[in-house]
């Protein structure tokens, strides 16, 4: 596998607003996160879109300084990412037969449009640090993974209407130090949200193993 290809500064950057902003840049790598569409209460999710709204219409204009990324991050992502541990909804991907779908599907397109690097599916959530390859976008890419992993779990669980929440958060990676932290976060994850083992799916890449 070649090594990731991380965030150019002097390379042109494109910024898309559905429903959440995200920043891309060809041939990047990124870590992605997307959900269940059940996965965080309606009430609470209202009141965090209305919060982050109002602080991203203070801000300047895009894309913003690394400082400012990293306070949205915090901010936002991360008290998602403490909801999703917490493990609301139906935890569809809980049975090993779906997580197995949605792994499948991650892969479907390796070496072609995309290059993972380390990926988790939680009960309710999936997070995975991939290279989106020469040729690929990102937002086609994990749309695609959601299409085919809903339609396919859909069948299986004798069920209808949507599975995935619509959207989904991304960051580019920025270097090697930024690399090493998304692989420890997602290999920590299980961990933090008082899993067992064996209570998720978890995958690495030779190159992720690198980082202990």
């Amino acid at each position: 596998m070649s090594p990731p290809r991380f965030f150019n500064p002097d390379a042109p950057i494109e910024l898309s607003n559905n429903r959440l902003p995200h920043w891309s840049q060809a041939n990047t790598s990124y870590f992605i996160t997307f959900r269940l569409g059940d996965s965080i209460p309606a009430d609470k999710l209202r009141r965090h879109c209305q919060e982050r709204k109002a602080w991203v219409d203070q801000q300047g204009a895009r894309p913003w300084p690394a400082e400012v990324e990293r306070e949205y991050f915090r901010r936002f992502l991360g008290k998602l990412e403490h909801w999703l541990d917490l493990g609301s909804g139906g935890c569809l991907l809980k049975d090993p037969a779906n997580a197995a779908i949605v792994s499948e599907c991650l892969g479907f397109f390796e070496g072609q449009r995309s290059a993972l690097h380390a990926w988790v599916i939680m009960p309710n959530h999936v997070h995975a640090l991939v290279d989106v390859l020469p040729g690929a976008e990102l937002g086609k890419l994990v749309m695609t993974w959601k299409s085919y992993s809903a339609k396919r779990i859909n069948e299986r669980m004798g069920r209808q209407g949507s599975l995935w929440q619509k959207s989904y958060f991304d960051r580019m990676i920025r270097d090697w130090d930024h690399f090493a932290r998304c692989v420890r976060y997602i290999r920590a994850n299980p961990g933090k949200a008082g899993l067992g083992e064996g209570a998720c799916l978890l995958g690495e890449s030779d190159q992720a193993r690198r980082f202990r």
